[in-house]
């Protein structure tokens, strides 16, 4: 009846012919669903709430926030029940989010998944809402006025879905100046400053030490991968498949390191560096450009268009730190599609690990873009206008259901997740079995 009442959004899974007994099911199906989270709300009332906010999201509704949700789903009244649910109403969103966890395990869950970890941002207008600043924000490729957040998500051969998030707060509203803003905000008293990458690793190793989520692999974009104290601090239980940037440098062959020969004059040396005579670092961008590869064309999934191709290759090397060679090596995996664009990326997995299995990898990060993608075309994930900290992150955990939804309609209308991102996505890869030319 929910669906029904405010149209099927067809974008949500395309292609797809839906008649109105399929609209019926999938209604009683998504109330269903929701019931599974009641014993996480305080109040029958909230029950109502909460499923009349999940409704307005996978809706046709132009602006998913509270009151186009409750104007359509609840009545004139409901607009400020359901400001109030969203912000100051007590109910678990720990314990709604551990079940959300728990059930998608059990349906995407493999023992070669991946944890990917990525920030998103979200464009707003005015200095009230909690974390707000003028910071790089990735969905308008430059510095502009928005809020950003790191989210984790899971990704297998089965599906994928979005695990926990937290907003980051940029530095200056830790100062005095922003205390008020802070309070008015409900942001929680002991909360410090914590750059992204130390919020991702929090949220990994959660997510790690609860035991839901079997996984091999831990993806991440640049901004963490580049980051080498990030690296050195993931779970040892994961082999992480890290994109870096071009101007990364590293050794192909790991040089010498000592203190200089003395010369006879000035004080002895007391810095280690590279000896004379050792091999230089390198840029990964100048190791692509050489001919010291060896490029592999393969086909790394079926698109709308026909086969996405691309030519590999990957090295041991040794990252440089400092200028100084770390001690273990790693493989540079160096990806350069049809379009020319060539992309990083580190890994620490063994050396005698198959080069099939490392290409399978390195499309397995994907998935959490087409979370964002999905979530902000088509569930409302950045049509919120709520100002509060609570509010922020219970839109988040309810965007998480509705994407956790769909992909449970996906599978029962036995309709591949993967193939839905193939057709969407050109200059990058579904979750497919890699092929080689």
């Amino acid at each position: 009846m929910l669906l029904k009442q405010c149209q099927w959004h067809p974008d949500l899974i395309p292609t797809m012919d839906l008649t109105e007994e399929d609209l019926s099911k999938m209604a009683d199906e998504l109330v269903a669903f929701h019931e599974q989270f009641h014993n996480c709300l305080g109040r029958i009332e909230h029950q109502r709430l909460g499923l009349a906010y999940i409704s307005g999201l996978i809706s046709n509704v132009k602006g998913k926030s509270v009151e186009p949700i409750a104007l359509e789903f609840l009545d004139p009244k409901g607009v400020r029940a359901l400001q109030r649910y969203m912000k100051n109403c007590r109910w678990n969103h720990q314990a709604m989010q551990s079940s959300h966890q728990v059930m998608l395990a059990d349906m995407i869950g493999h023992p070669d998944g991946m944890i990917n970890v990525d920030s998103s941002e979200f464009l707003k207008k005015g200095k009230e809402s909690v974390g707000v600043a003028r910071q790089y924000c990735g969905a308008a490729g430059k510095v502009d006025n928005c809020q950003s957040g790191v989210f984790v998500g899971y990704s297998s051969e089965k599906g994928y879905g979005l695990l926990s998030c937290q907003l980051y707060m940029p530095e200056i509203w830790f100062t005095d100046q922003y205390a008020k803003r802070r309070q008015d905000n409900l942001v929680p008293e002991e909360l410090v400053f914590q750059t992204k990458p130390q919020i991702a690793l929090d949220l990994i190793h959660q997510v790690v030490e609860s035991n839901i989520f079997p996984a091999k692999w831990l993806g991440c974009d640049a901004t963490f991968g580049s980051d080498l104290s990030f690296l050195q601090s993931l779970p040892q239980s994961l082999y992480y498949f890290a994109s870096i940037r071009s101007d990364t440098y590293v050794f192909l062959n790991k040089p010498e390191v000592g203190l200089p020969p003395y010369k006879g004059r000035g004080p002895y040396p007391k810095k280690i560096r590279i000896l004379p005579g050792q091999p230089r670092a390198e840029t990964v961008a100048q190791i692509a450009q050489s001919d010291q590869l060896s490029w592999k064309p393969v086909i790394l999934a079926e698109g709308s268009k026909g086969p996405i191709s691309a030519e590999v290759a990957r090295i041991r090397v040794y990252l440089s730190r400092d200028g100084l060679p770390e001690e273990q090596p790693l493989w540079l995996f160096i990806r350069r599609n049809s379009d020319g664009q060539v992309k990083y990326a580190l890994s620490n997995a063994p050396e005698n690990i198959p080069f099939s299995e490392l290409c399978s990898a390195s499309i397995m990060r994907w998935p959490i873009e087409q979370c964002f993608k999905e979530g902000k075309d088509q569930i409302g994930m950045d049509h919120y206008e709520h100002r509060s900290w609570p509010a922020w992150h219970r839109h988040m955990i309810y965007v998480f259901l509705a994407l956790h939804f769909l992909m449970r309609l996906r599978l029962n209308l036995k309709k591949s997740p993967m193939s839905d991102a193939a057709t969407s996505k050109k200059t990058d890869c579904s979750y497919a079995a890699v092929s080689f030319n």
